[in-house]
């Protein structure tokens, strides 16, 4: 089975990123921004991603797009911190394309100046790489 990493970030603090490497190594995949397009087909993407003004980034849209042949399906991975998770924003966007989101998702809360402090922790990070095995 082809699997692809790809994340995207704005945030300073880097929670999704940190999620994305935990991904990373428990997996021996590497993880590249969504300005990486990808260079072959896929069978699964795990797209690590955050909540950004209740929507995902259009930088991850314009990747899903330019990318929509060569993905398989999507498996989604998040950070938020309202607790809100992206997959319904994913889906939405990744459909119009044609693209297949796995049901199976992985969410975690994160910080964001004064809420969740500390958040997410090493062992959300851990959880992160086992989930993210599931599909290797």
């Amino acid at each position: 089975m082809k699997v692809a990493i790809r994340y995207f970030t704005k945030s300073k603090k880097g929670n999704t990123k940190k999620l994305a490497d935990a991904v990373s190594a428990a997996t021996g995949i590497e993880a590249k921004t969504v300005s990486y397009d990808l260079e072959e087909k896929v069978d699964e993407l795990i797209l690590v991603n955050a909540m950004y003004a209740a929507n995902i980034d259009k930088e991850v849209a314009a990747f899903l797009a330019r990318n929509k042949d060569n993905i398989g399906e999507i498996v989604n991975m998040n950070t938020s911190a309202s607790g809100a998770s992206t997959i319904k924003a994913v889906r939405k966007v990744a459909e119009k394309s044609g693209i297949k989101v796995s049901d199976k998702e992985f969410h975690c809360s994160a910080s964001w100046i004064f809420i969740n402090k500390g958040l997410p922790t090493d062992a959300d990070f851990e959880r992160a790489g086992l989930f993210a095995k599931e599909f290797i």
